[in-house]
């Protein structure tokens, strides 16, 4: 697990809106964990702190913390799937920077939908059973919205996809991905990643590596809007490729995985503008975000970008798309304090291999898939319908 994160007297104290003597209180009888801190001073776990907080203000207020819990707020619903802490992201208590270095993208999909990794080749058999047949779609859309108008297409043609038994989702959930590789990449071969490497940089032999380690790391991210959309989804008893297909098109949008698009924009500003430096200051001055940088989630950076670029700079020392984005984050971490982003990570694999354009939200539509075929076994398991109900604000009855 990561380091827990500690808070001084002070801080605890003022982020619970009580006295030191208060506190002190708190620690006696084990509501916070303390610890000595150097010296006679003490330090006091954060994560406490805020369940405390949290306790309190669903007492005097429970109407306002349910609002707030669909804003980053108190979790809303129960998974067993992921885990995010202040510095840290874990797939079934395994760490996930560990996963990405160290297993295949199908291993990771057989943990996540059956808790065993030695499923995958179960589930992903060298000579499938059945061969996705892609069905025919426009040839001018950009691949995630292709993969949109393709799913409920290929889902008509698999009556299988609504046997919604655990083991039969994770089955389909297989078929759905390999018909996803297969369609923004080209035919299928022997593993996810190697399909992407051989239809996208066929001349590399070493991207598939890195192209399954972008996956594994954008697999799941506990309930963000495209997950809960798809989850919502999967309540109704909807099938897996709608399931899919509503994932996508919430993880269009561009406060979700859009923002790779953003983050594509922004370094080309600073290639024009001649350094990092020069396009940060001229975005700050216009009061402009700087897309790709500082997660709610991650007060110390998000460990997801910072794997991406430490494994895209280890396998391309030498690459101008490396060397810009280094130069980028160490001048927004100097100018703003902020670390990179698994968006800001992607965009810099996908221009360090020369992917084709849409590659960093491709990556990130076929990773986040795995999670979000997780998810729909989860609501499939519970039979329960998310319907929650809406506070009327408008005309009074008349």
């Amino acid at each position: 697990m990561g380091e827990a994160r500690y808070l001084t007297a002070r801080e605890a104290a003022e982020e619970l809106g009580v006295s030191l003597a208060t506190l002190y209180a708190y620690v006696s009888r084990g509501r916070i964990r303390s610890e000595a801190a150097g010296g006679r001073g003490r330090r006091y776990r954060a994560e406490d702190v805020r369940r405390l907080r949290e306790r309190k203000e669903r007492r005097r207020d429970p109407d306002a913390v349910v609002e707030g819990a669909l804003s980053w707020g108190t979790p809303v619903m129960e998974s067993a799937i992921t885990l995010v802490t202040d510095d840290g992201l874990y797939y079934r208590g395994r760490d996930t920077v560990a996963l990405s270095a160290g297993s295949t993208v199908e291993e990771v999909a057989a943990l996540i939908w059956t808790g065993d990794p030695s499923r995958a080749a179960e589930l992903f058999p060298e000579v499938p059973e059945h061969p996705p047949r892609i069905p025919d779609v426009p040839g001018d859309l950009p691949p995630v919205e292709a993969l949109q108008v393709l799913l409920p297409l290929a889902g008509a043609g698999d009556p299988a996809a609504f046997d919604l038994r655990s083991e039969a989702v994770a089955r389909t959930g297989a078929r759905i991905l390999r018909l996803m590789t297969s369609a923004v990449a080209g035919e299928g071969s022997t593993g996810l990643a190697e399909t992407l490497r051989r239809g996208w940089c066929p001349q590399n032999a070493g991207a598939a590596a890195l192209l399954s380690a972008a996956m594994i790391l954008c697999a799941d991210h506990e309930l963000p809007v495209s997950t809960f959309a798809a989850r919502c989804v999967a309540s109704s008893e909807a099938t897996p490729y709608a399931v899919v297909a509503a994932g996508l098109a919430a993880l269009g949008g561009v406060r979700h995985g859009g923002q790779t698009e953003l983050v594509e924009a922004f370094l080309r500003e600073a290639e024009a503008a001649g350094g990092a430096r020069a396009a940060i200051s001229g975005r700050l001055r216009r009061g402009e975000r700087i897309p790709g940088f500082g997660h709610s989630l991650y007060p110390g950076g998000d460990p997801r970008g910072a794997e991406l670029l430490r494994a895209t700079a280890a396998a391309y020392p030498a690459s101008p798309a490396v060397a810009l984005s280094a130069e980028v984050a160490g001048e927004a971490l100097e100018l703003m304090g902020e670390r990179p982003t698994v968006d800001f990570g992607l965009v810099t694999l996908t221009r360090a291999l020369g992917l084709p354009a849409g590659g960093a939200v491709t990556l990130f539509a076929l990773g986040r898939t795995i999670g979000w075929i997780g998810h729909a076994i989860e609501q499939y398991e519970s039979g329960s319908l998310i319907r929650p109900r809406a506070r009327y604000v408008g005309k009074p009855v008349s």
